[in-house]
């Protein structure tokens, strides 16, 4: 079967994209497979000569099957524009791998990715495959892959038949959670606030769609299957993010491998969540100083002001 489309969804950060191209083509089946490249447009004419840089950058990308670019002129915001793009190439082709900018992936990672989706391709229970797998060293005591409720967003894929479940409504998504009495297994046992970040996207807080996918995901008793050692790495970490302060708590370093056993029992792996629990908890824990830092920030700024 030929792979499957990627989606790659760019911005306004022309380097971190020219690394992300530049790795992607160094996969095996990079030339087999068609790239969609979705550009979105500029918030402002501060953004406008960055956005231009993306394009440049944009124009110069081979090695790949077919290159089609969709360039906005009005910027989008990055939820919509991965719910667009997704939905389009999923509802054209039944699946769809999906980056973004600042996403560099191991040489088999086009290889693991189009293996996990041909594989579960007809089963209802496995909504998603990841390509980043947190640091985690004990993970590889489970084998080569694992399933868990919780999805990762960085390098990921799913299909048709997942997608259509995805809810644009977090306040419906809210309302089921709520009736279901599943907020704290939601929260993966209350190591991570998911629904306080769906909360805050109902109140129009924050624009965010990988929550949305995850609560859609969860109400449905779907799965992610990760691979035990990363196939991606975020270098977008460094502050040029739109939503992320600079960090290194999800630094990882990319598999070497171009095989795998994706073969697993359709379950929620225990071990595989009681590692992401801990992890989550640890996270939180690393991250809470620069959570009390934009705090205040934010009330110097309103002093001032």
């Amino acid at each position: 079967m030929r792979p499957a489309p990627i989606a790659v969804f760019a911005y306004n950060r022309p380097q971190h994209l020219s690394r992300a191209l530049s790795a992607l083509q160094a996969n095996a089946l990079a030339p087999e497979s068609k790239l969609y490249i979705f550009s979105d447009g500029p918030k402002g004419p501060d953004d406008i000569p960055a956005v231009e840089e993306v394009r440049k950058v944009i124009t110069r990308v081979t090695g790949f099957a077919d290159v089609s670019v969709q360039e906005q002129a009005e910027n989008l915001g990055l939820a919509q524009s991965i719910i667009n793009g997704v939905t389009e190439l999923s509802d054209l082709y039944g699946r769809v791998i999906v980056l973004e900018d600042d996403l560099l992936v191991a040489p088999g990672f086009l290889t693991f990715m189009n293996q996990a989706l041909e594989h579960y391709a007809d089963v209802p229970a496995v909504m998603q495959v990841s390509g980043y797998m947190f640091p985690i060293p004990q993970a590889l005591e489970l084998g080569d892959v694992f399933l868990s409720r919780k999805p990762a967003s960085w390098g990921w894929a799913t299909w048709k038949r997942a997608w259509s479940h995805f809810r644009h409504d977090s306040h419906e998504l809210l309302s089921q959670l709520r009736r279901a009495e599943r907020k704290w297994e939601f929260d993966i046992d209350g190591t991570y606030p998911y629904f306080e970040m769906l909360e805050q996207h109902a109140a129009a807080k924050m624009d965010v769609w990988g929550v949305r996918w995850y609560a859609s995901m969860f109400l449905q008793k779907g799965l992610c299957l990760y691979p035990t050692q990363s196939l991606v790495s975020n270098i977008g970490m460094d502050g040029s993010g739109t939503h992320c302060d600079p960090t290194t708590i999800f630094d990882v370093r990319l598999s070497p491998r171009t095989s795998w056993n994706v073969t697993v029992d359709i379950q929620e792996s225990p071990a595989g969540l009681q590692m992401l629990r801990q992890f989550s908890f640890e996270s939180q824990q690393k991250m809470r100083p620069s959570i009390v830092r934009r705090a205040i920030n934010k009330c110097r700024q309103l002093a001032k002001g």
